[in-house]
């Protein structure tokens, strides 16, 4: 390489180096775009399976589908609606739960007493939804009949807690706390590793502008973490909307709308439905619970659709920042 003339210009490079692929990097490339690829092809499949076995109950006429003398569309309502009901229910007490648990692991517990709290939250996102369903069913439900029956009396004047109260507790509320519970450690869990990644720089700065804990965190670790407890609590969402064994065991289900939450005539779920009365049905039967799968795949992708889109539009304000 020569060197310049004063005054003169640095001459351009006569070459460029160009990196070596080596095969390692084109086989683990090829394996990533496989897995992706496969992702969708399998999606593909399963919505084009569910959309051609729901075609016949779709067009299938009126009084051709069980508890109903309408359409498919009277069948399914309200199976969507407590699906949908339920599913908020247990997401509206288990995310400011989950989200105060996981706040204090990582900001307020000693290490020695937040680790193994840790590992007891992830142990519960292991145990089988048919435990949790036999608890709801033995426990809980007959636990839940005096306050029941106190809300009824004393809260009655309240649309959701319009009585008469159910003597044995299987409610669409018994429904939502054991989702909750269901969901809580998935939730928990998610928004803990969110937490524990806050920046130090931004919490000490806080501290150093005069912040007490409670305002550093509300300042510094909400903020950061506000797209990851939208994420996790969709993803708890998505569980809640696609339990089964729990809610079949626990509820007490009946073909109406209606937002009392402590009566003993609940609607019912789509996953519950189709457990209880696949084995049994044949024939148009059978295409009217596909086609209620159907519903099911749509409201999940619409939910997690939105998320994704939250989380989108808070990422884009903060780098607009």
């Amino acid at each position: 390489m020569t060197t310049p003339a004063p005054g003169q210009a640095p001459a351009a490079p006569t070459g460029q180096i160009d990196a070596v692929e080596r095969r390692g990097d084109r086989v683990f490339s090829r394996i990533a775009v496989g897995a992706g690829t496969a992702i969708l092809v399998a999606l593909a499949a399963v919505a084009v399976f569910l959309i051609a076995q729901s075609l016949p109950a779709l067009w299938a006429p009126e009084g051709s589908f069980r508890g109903t003398d309408g359409t498919f569309w009277d069948y399914v309502a309200p199976l969507a609606f407590g699906t949908v009901w339920a599913a908020a229910l247990a997401l509206l007490m288990a995310v400011p739960l989950a989200v105060g648990i996981a706040l204090f692991i990582s900001h307020y517990a000693p290490r020695r007493l937040a680790q193994p709290l840790g590992y007891i939250i992830d142990l519960l996102a292991a145990v089988p939804s048919v435990v949790y369903g036999l608890w709801g069913i033995t426990v809980l439900a007959p636990a839940t009949v005096p306050l029941y029956e106190w809300l009824a009396e004393n809260a009655g004047w309240f649309p959701l807690f319009a009585g008469p109260a159910s003597g044995t507790g299987r409610t669409v509320l018994t429904v939502a706390i054991v989702l909750a519970v269901m969901v809580l450690p998935i939730i928990t869990a998610l928004c803990r590793e969110v937490f524990v990644q806050t920046p130090t720089l931004h919490q000490e700065a806080a501290y150093a502008l005069g912040a007490t804990w409670w305002e550093m965190v509300r300042m510094t670790v909400f903020p950061y973490a506000r797209s990851g407890i939208i994420s996790a609590s969709m993803l708890g969402l998505g569980r809640a909307l696609g339990e089964t064994m729990a809610v079949a065991m626990v509820l007490s289900p009946s073909a109406i709308i209606s937002f009392a939450v402590i009566q003993s005539e609940n609607p019912s779920t789509i996953a519950a439905n189709i457990a209880l009365n696949f084995p049994e049905s044949a024939g148009i039967q059978v295409n009217a619970l596909i086609a209620t799968g159907l519903v099911l795949f749509v409201i999940t992708l619409v939910v997690n659709s939105v998320a994704r889109w939250i989380v989108s539009r808070h990422e884009r304000s903060l780098e607009s920042r």
